[in-house]
């Protein structure tokens, strides 16, 4: 099986991110409603080339990761937050997501982080189960936080130090 190649991500990026991440959507981990046309653009003010790190098997798009700051004071400029995480259907169990985090852990502490934190919603045992096999604790709970599908579904707080 061949090895993911993660890389930070460039415009050049942004169409294949934007269709990556509307063929991934899921109320698995989505809170927002599916997206519709006409698209909006994946790069924003607040998230750009430089805040996604994206993974490729045999050169084709097969993930990606936003890292950003949980806030913008300067008194939490030492943790960074996950806050976006998708891997194609096709790419699922080739080690994407897992080389995803491990690299995104890594850019993190390059940038002098000492805590890396995400949000992940209750039902997504897949992603808990990657995160906490990545040293994730879960560091807090907002129970029945979105109704999602009928259903209410928990927001987990997770973080661990770097």
């Amino acid at each position: 099986m061949p090895v993911p190649h993660i890389r930070l991500a460039t415009p050049d990026d942004e169409d294949a991110l934007g269709r990556l991440d509307r063929a991934t959507w899921s109320t698995l981990h989505a809170v927002m409603p599916r997206p519709r046309p006409p698209y909006e653009p994946f790069y924003s003010e607040r998230f750009g080339p430089r805040d996604h790190l994206v993974a490729e098997l045999d050169g084709a798009l097969a993930g990606y990761v936003r890292l950003g700051r949980p806030t913008s004071l300067a008194c939490n400029s030492h943790v960074r937050q996950i806050q976006g995480l998708a891997v194609a259907e096709a790419a699922r169990g080739a080690g994407v997501g897992r080389a995803l985090l491990r690299a995104v852990q890594d850019e993190a502490r390059r940038q002098g982080a000492r805590r890396i934190s995400l949000r992940v919603l209750g039902h997504n045992a897949p992603a808990r189960k990657l995160y906490e096999s990545e040293g994730f604790v879960v560091e807090g709970v907002l129970p029945e936080e979105f109704l999602l599908d009928g259903a209410y579904v928990d927001d987990v707080f997770m973080g661990r130090a770097l």
